[in-house]
């Protein structure tokens, strides 16, 4: 009798034990699913992202391009002056993720900072057509904004505080051009010298591609000024 028990103790003792480690395997595949990865243009990197710089053939503006996995994002990053007898600028990016996946992804707003400061993206719209006082001064119309203007940022889709425009979706075989527009965070920011005024600060701008996020930074002189 007091075999069988000793055999069953450890037969019960061994399906605890391999269910405990069935579980804290599953755990860690669901961690390192969840898990963001990030690749930075410009760095090599384990994952086998590739980074790449063009020319515009039109403009001449320079473009960064990530590749990995059937994702390429771009960007370009510009700036103008906020407005005459306004101190600051835009500072103004465009990317476009095209998407050669067989699936479709879901793209979002990483993160964007200058020098450290957070920058956050200002509430962009068409028109304050049927906007409250209050609305209209907390919001830029795409008129207002010359980088939008002179065709330097697309108007196909931009990042704003909005629920509504914080994620998007590309489709297979697919691209999509989104804007990004904040305003520098420094209070003296432009550096003027005899080749021209830029901005000081290196704005750091990412998106996240399902879950990965792709990094771009760009220093204040090797932005465009798309301003009039």
């Amino acid at each position: 009798m007091r075999t069988i028990v000793r055999r069953t103790l450890t037969i019960t003792f061994a399906v605890l034990a391999l269910t405990f480690i069935a579980f804290a395997q599953n755990d860690i595949l669901i961690f390192r699913t969840e898990t963001t990865s990030a690749l930075v243009w410009g760095e090599d990197n384990r994952f086998g992202a590739l980074s790449t710089s063009i020319r515009d053939p039109i403009t001449g503006d320079e473009i960064h391009k990530l590749n990995h996995a059937g994702i390429e994002v771009s960007s370009r990053a510009g700036f103008e002056r906020v407005g005459s007898g306004t101190a600051g600028e835009l500072l103004n990016l465009t990317t476009t993720i095209v998407n050669t996946t067989e699936s479709e992804v879901s793209v979002r707003q990483g993160r964007a900072t200058v020098d450290g400061h957070v920058a956050l993206p200002l509430a962009v719209v068409m028109t304050k057509k049927g906007l409250n006082k209050r609305e209209r001064q907390q919001v830029r119309t795409l008129a207002s904004i010359h980088c939008f203007t002179s065709g330097f940022l697309p108007t196909e889709e931009f990042f704003s505080p909005s629920a509504s425009s914080k994620v998007f979706t590309v489709l297979r075989n697919r691209a999509l051009t989104i804007s990004f527009v904040t305003k520098d965070p420094h209070y003296s920011s432009m550096l003027c010298s005899v080749e021209g005024c830029y901005p000081k600060g290196t704005i750091r701008f990412s998106v996240t591609v399902n879950t990965t996020d792709f990094v771009f930074s760009w220093p204040g002189r090797t932005m465009i000024y798309c301003g009039k």
